[in-house]
């Protein structure tokens, strides 16, 4: 198994409407090997400025692990499953990570060479 790096990892957040929305995309992206694990959080309350009006929203927050490699492919994953016309879908690095948990999500999801484009 290779040692992971902190820049190979990132933590990708994605709001949804719901708590099934989540756990239905956090499933798809785990059993595609894009993610190592997500996290489905919440209800968290958002408010925000969405086509000229302020919104307050219920939401869930995805808190994704993977690779950064693997980012467009997430990200394209995560808008063919979603509900909303634009999703949250942003990529955090990782600064540091501990080298057994890092080493797991390297090894939990796939190489970003085998992603097709």
């Amino acid at each position: 198994m290779t040692k992971a790096t902190a820049p190979e990892l990132v933590v990708v957040l994605v709001t949804v409407g719901s708590v099934d929305e989540g756990a239905r995309i956090a499933r798809e992206l785990v059993e595609a090997q894009l993610a190592a694990c997500t996290n489905v959080v919440g209800p968290i309350r958002s408010i925000y400025r969405w086509q000229g009006a302020v919104h307050d929203d219920e939401e869930w927050q995805l808190i994704i692990k993977t690779r950064a490699a693997l980012f467009a492919a997430v990200e394209s994953a995560v808008r063919a499953s979603h509900s909303y016309d634009n999703p949250e879908v942003l990529a955090v690095p990782v600064a540091a990570a501990a080298h057994a948990y890092g080493d797991w999500v390297i090894a939990a999801t796939r190489d970003g060479a085998e992603v097709p484009p």
